[in-house]
């Protein structure tokens, strides 16, 4: 679901200047959270439909995905200004909890293009597979977030998404048992805030109910992790539904995907080949931030 932000409401934010936010540990803190929110629902009331619609896309009984399309932002502003990385931090806080797992970067992740990089990488130049950030984490993020800045030049690297839940509904009751089993590992797990504690082994369908819990699946661990055949096999089942139902679409400038991860697992078509004759400020970029569940961080 595409989501346009209306004319009044991008004429009200272009000259709204709001503050440098300050972070609690690895979260937004709530007094720029409450502060966001109030100077933005104080801009236009157009804002408060916006969120609404936003959170209906992510969170109603048949979605789970949106992109909120903040070009024309982009545009007025410039994606170096950092009133515009305010802003949309300020749209994703109204949503959820924006905060950072990893200590050593900021709230907002570069996400660029390497190309001596793994291919299979998000910053790498090929194919990356489906999967859910933090997969091997007691508590992986609710919400994962990609704020494009720049796409492909060269026209690769279409996003991918696939109804993980609608996946599973289409296997069968002996592959779906093997994957409620804990027999998959994935990764290392060091220097992490606010995502609990490594979870090894872990099965890929942790609820109790069809449509239920995360489908902890990430396609790097068939070629990167000891599992066993059986196991494995059901992981491939897997793996070929998710392509069979999934949906591509480019970002553009100023396009910013926000995926629920208890329902969609996210990923990304090969860039175009010449990526070497790119230079590095040209290429694409991406800024990926992660929400959690405001009631899963408020007392």
């Amino acid at each position: 679901m595409f989501i346009d932000i209306p004319s009044d409401l991008e004429a009200a934010l272009i000259d709204l200047p709001l503050p440098v936010w300050k972070l609690d540990g690895p979260f937004l803190m709530k007094t720029t959270v409450e502060r966001y929110r109030t100077e933005l629902a104080a801009a236009s009331p157009q804002f408060e439909k916006t969120v609404a619609t936003l959170r209906h896309e992510l969170t109603g009984e048949s979605g789970g995905y949106a992109v909120l399309r903040l070009g024309n932002l982009v545009k007025a502003l410039g994606v170096n200004d950092e009133r515009f990385l305010r802003l949309a931090t300020g749209f994703a806080a109204a949503v959820a909890t924006p905060f950072s797992p990893f200590p050593r970067w900021p709230l907002w992740k570069d996400i660029g293009v390497k190309v001596d990089k793994d291919p299979g990488k998000s910053s790498g130049i090929g194919y990356n597979a489906f999967h859910m950030d933090l997969v091997n984490a007691t508590l992986p993020p609710d919400f994962t977030t990609l704020l494009c800045i720049r796409p492909d030049p060269l026209g690769g690297g279409p996003s991918i998404l696939s109804d993980a839940h609608a996946a599973v509904a289409r296997l069968s009751e002996d592959t779906r048992a093997l994957l409620a089993e804990s027999g998959y590992r994935y990764g290392t797990f060091f220097d992490l805030f606010g995502v609990g504690e490594e979870y090894k082994p872990f099965p890929v369908l942790e609820g109790s109910e069809p449509g239920e819990g995360f489908v902890r699946f990430t396609a790097k661990m068939l070629q990167r992790s000891p599992i066993g055949h059986a196991h494995a096999d059901a992981a491939k089942e897997l793996a070929a539904e998710l392509v069979r139902g999934q949906l591509s679409f480019m970002l553009q400038a100023g396009d910013y995907l926000i995926v629920n991860q208890h329902r969609y697992l996210h990923g990304r078509e090969a860039l175009h080949n010449g990526q070497e004759t790119v230079p590095v400020a040209d290429r694409r970029l991406l800024l990926q931030m992660f929400l959690r569940a405001r009631a899963a961080v408020e007392p």
